[in-house]
């Protein structure tokens, strides 16, 4: 069925959320982008014209085109060659979704993002609509076949879970600069203590190469641990050349509203190393360097002048 120019319309106004929506579903702006194109396919073949609310339509046939998509994910990751981690969306990017909140804000956290792989599906799709999208739980419970009483369940369950991991402090811009600035001072001293200073005593890091780039299999776990495992990363080598394919340019930046450091090496991102900050100090450090999850990052990245490196690596 062909649709019409408003039909057309009334979707493209709603596809900036469905994508946000997607994205935390998913944790994958690739995997949000095809289940959106999916959506519109379902209502090009669909009746508009019996449809009253198009928003409530679109976003209940999106949510179980996610819900689908967790069920074969779960089995795909347990196949997953080393740590799996969100695909990080660099300051800027409009999968990113609202962010007057600071519920909004966190639920979009590189940190919030891997603890909601701890969750069912369902779990996961009820704690993002109510908490980052604010729906009520009378509209869950439609867009889920569940009844109110259990979408309440459902997020408080979920909220616990969550709330469980590891929180972060919000952070202003300034803040996050100088957490990534005294970080890269400390990574590139030479030396562990400072590094140590800078985390807590049960920071963790953990890097995602999917297969494709070197990334160690199981996390580092303790302040002591991680500053040595970053001191080594940061320290120059023929062979992280390699790797690389040359000495990336390493520049200050936010992921996900987190601190980040973005590698990157001839106008391709090659990193996205992000931080989870509390008052005590930098409690996690995630980094992302599957290529297949850095090719958004890269064509945002070149849409703008990002100036000089702070650093050019290795």
């Amino acid at each position: 069925m062909a649709l019409s120019v408003r039909d057309v319309d009334r979707f493209e106004a709603l596809r900036p959320r469905l994508e946000a929506i997607g994205y935390r579903l998913l944790g994958s702006a690739s995997e949000a982008e095809d289940a959106v194109q999916e959506t519109f396919l379902r209502w090009q073949a669909a009746d508009t014209g019996r449809i009253e609310v198009p928003e409530a339509w679109l976003t209940k046939v999106l949510t179980n085109l996610c819900l689908n998509q967790l069920t074969s994910a779960r089995a795909r990751r347990e196949t997953y060659v080393g740590e799996w981690l969100p695909e990080p969306l660099l300051a800027g990017d409009r999968m990113l979704g609202p962010a007057d909140t600071a519920e909004q804000r966190e639920s979009v956290s590189y940190a919030v993002l891997t603890l909601l792989e701890r969750l069912t599906p369902n779990e996961r799709a009820v704690y993002v609509l109510r908490e980052a999208f604010d729906y009520p739980h009378r509209e869950i419970a439609a867009i889920l076949d569940l009844t109110e009483a259990a979408s309440q369940q459902i997020f408080h369950r979920a909220k616990k879970h969550v709330t469980e991991g590891k929180a972060r402090t919000e952070i202003d811009g300034a803040a996050a600069r100088r957490v990534v600035d005294e970080f890269l001072a400390a990574a590139t001293s030479g030396r562990t203590e400072p590094l140590v200073r800078l985390l807590t005593q049960d920071a963790v890091a953990v890097g995602d190469g999917g297969g494709k780039v070197p990334a160690r299999a199981k996390a580092f776990e303790g302040a002591l641990a991680v500053a040595t495992f970053m001191r080594g990363l940061f320290k120059p080598g023929k062979a992280k050349r390699a790797i690389v394919g040359g000495s990336p340019g390493i520049h200050a930046t936010t992921a996900n509203g987190d601190p980040a450091l973005v590698a990157v090496l001839d106008g391709r991102v090659v990193g996205i190393m992000c931080f989870a900050v509390t008052a005590e100090g930098i409690t996690a450090i995630r980094n992302q360097v599957n290529p297949d999850k850095l090719e958004r990052a890269t064509r945002l990245w070149a849409s703008a002048d990002h100036g000089d490196p702070l650093l050019i690596a290795f």
